[in-house]
Parts: structure tokens; sequence; C-alpha cells
């Protein structure tokens, strides 16, 4: 009978260690589950997509970042992961942009790639694509230059930091670019000016990054969201097909932003004279004041001790 009872007692304090064990394991079960629909790493462990090097670029947390947009009803699905579609959108009508000259192609293709490079040269092609569409599309609307280095440095000599494209007239340019970012982007300005379209960013014309909201965006029709920026259109006829129709005429006139300061020219003497203008005197420099001879005090160097303790040790006399 009393074996009976501490068998009983023994199973009893089994049962409340297993569950304690249950209570303390189940949390973890709990967590760990959604995992298992994640990617599984070369050692079996889940990962995180966030957390894939490949996956990662400016503005990429946007599109881990659940419900931060819901596409809107009728749009069409973009299969490209650095792709977020917000509206209805018809793509930007194809057209070749060839310059008359090669100086000309050669501008464009250099002004094109300058915008790709500095406004998305760490994006995913994608990102790249869609901000050499949005100059192209200006190209083609007469509400914006009619060439490609018109469109890119529209704005350049503001000293206030309000040029069309930032990198224009901030300083961005005083960088030399990466070689291999620079080919890439190259690559890329030239497929547009060859007239590959790119259909994701319809016609926008405008975009600003995830990290801020210009005051300009609520008056306009957001597109898409791709890689860093965000896209937007011009609401009515402005934003329509029709208002695209500007063809190309070929010439570049500017191959780089304005110059924002001219030197100060003053009229030489010999262009006075031959306009008949009396030459001034040139005024005599005053002969420079002899410098007084240092002392034996300014030939020491300065003490660095703090005022208040400059005579401790000193003998009091």
């Amino acid at each position: 009978m009393q074996a009976t009872v501490k068998q009983a007692g023994w199973h009893g304090r089994a049962a409340i260690a297993l569950a304690a064990l249950l209570l303390l394991v189940a949390p973890r079960l709990i967590t760990a589950a959604p995992l298992d629909m994640l990617a599984v790493s070369r050692d079996h462990r889940p990962v995180d997509p966030a957390e894939e090097s490949g996956q990662n670029f400016p503005g990429s947390a946007f599109f881990f970042a659940e419900g931060a947009f819901d596409p809107a009803p009728g749009a069409e699905p973009v299969r490209s992961a650095h792709v977020l579609g917000l509206d209805q959108v018809a793509a930007a009508p194809a057209a070749m942009f060839r310059g008359l000259t090669p100086l000309d192609s050669y501008r464009a293709l250099n002004c094109l790639t300058s915008a790709i490079y500095y406004e998305a040269g760490n994006e995913p092609e994608d990102g790249q694509r869609a901000v050499a569409q949005v100059v192209l599309n200006r190209a083609r609307n007469p509400l914006w230059p009619a060439s490609v280095c018109g469109v890119v440095y529209e704005g350049s000599e503001r000293a206030d930091y309000k040029c069309q494209f930032t990198f224009s007239c901030d300083g961005s340019m005083m960088r030399l670019p990466a070689a291999v970012a620079w080919m890439r982007a190259r690559r890329v300005a030239q497929e547009a000016l060859a007239g590959r379209v790119y259909a994701p960013v319809g016609l926008a014309t405008h975009y600003h990054t995830l990290a801020v909201h210009p005051s300009w965006a609520d008056s306009l029709r957001p597109v898409a969201v791709i890689g860093a920026h965000i896209f937007y259109r011009n609401p009515g006829f402005n934003g329509s097909a029709a208002a695209f129709g500007r063809v190309y005429a070929g010439r570049e006139l500017i191959s780089g932003p304005a110059r924002t300061v001219w030197p100060a020219r003053t009229a030489q003497p010999v262009e006075m004279m031959a306009a008949g203008l009396a030459v001034p005197p040139m005024p005599s420099a005053p002969a420079p004041a002899a410098a007084p001879a240092p002392s034996f005090e300014d030939t020491l160097p300065q003490s660095t001790i703090r005022p208040e303790y400059r005579n401790s040790g000193r003998p009091l006399i």
C-alpha cells in the first residue's frame, strides 16, 4: 500500500514537471511555426527574405513592411519584387532618342547616365530604368525642355537646391563615379534611348524617395513604388498619353549643369582706351610697415597651464 502511494506521488510530480516544460517550450514552438513558410538556407535554417543581401537596397525595407501600401483595385500585377503598383498605368509610347550628330548622341547618353547613376546608382535595375523613363517622359512633354540634357539639368543654375534633379545642384557630381556602377547605369541609358520602354512607371514625370514627402506630391497621382522611389503622374490631360506626343528633335545644346557663380570681370585699360574712356590712375600700393622685432618673451613657447595654477609651487615672498 505504501509503495502504491509513493508511485502515485512520483507520477504526479512527473506530470507537473512535464506540464512546466511544455509551458516553457510552447511559446518557442508557436513563434517558430511561421518561419517554416520562409526560405531555407543551406544549413536548413529558415531565412527571412529581408535579411538576404541580394534583396536589400535603399528603401527596400518598404517592401517588407506589411500594409505600407495596398495596390489599387485593377492595378496590373508586376512580377518584379522591386515594384509595387499603385494605379492602373499605360506604358509610355515607344520612341528612339537619336541625336542629329554624334556629339548630340554622346551628350544625351552622358546626361541620362548621370541621372541614373546619381539618382539610383545603388538600386536594382527596375529602379534605374524607372528613373530613365521619367527623364524621357519629360522630354516628350511640352511642360519640360525638349532635350534629354535640358530635362536632366533644368534649374541646375539655382543656388537654393531646388533644381529638378537634386544631384545637379547639390554638389553630388563632385564625387568621381565608381566605374562598375557607371557602366551599369550607362547600359540602362543606352537601352532606354534605343526605345526600350519601362512599362511599370507608365507616364510618370515625378518621383521622390520614400524618406520624404514633398508638398507637391499630394497634387499628383501615385503610380508605383519602384526601388527607393515613389513615382507620380500629372492628373488630367497632362498625365494622359496625348500629352506625350512631342517628337525628339535630336539637339543637345548643353552637356552638364549650369555654372552658378560667374567671376566678376572688370574692364581692362586697353578696352577702355579703345572706347575713348579715361583710364583711371592705378592706385599706388602702400609701403609695407616694418614688422616689430620679436621680444624675448615672444620667442618662448606659450604656456598651456590655466592662469589660476601658473604660480603653483613658487615660494611666497
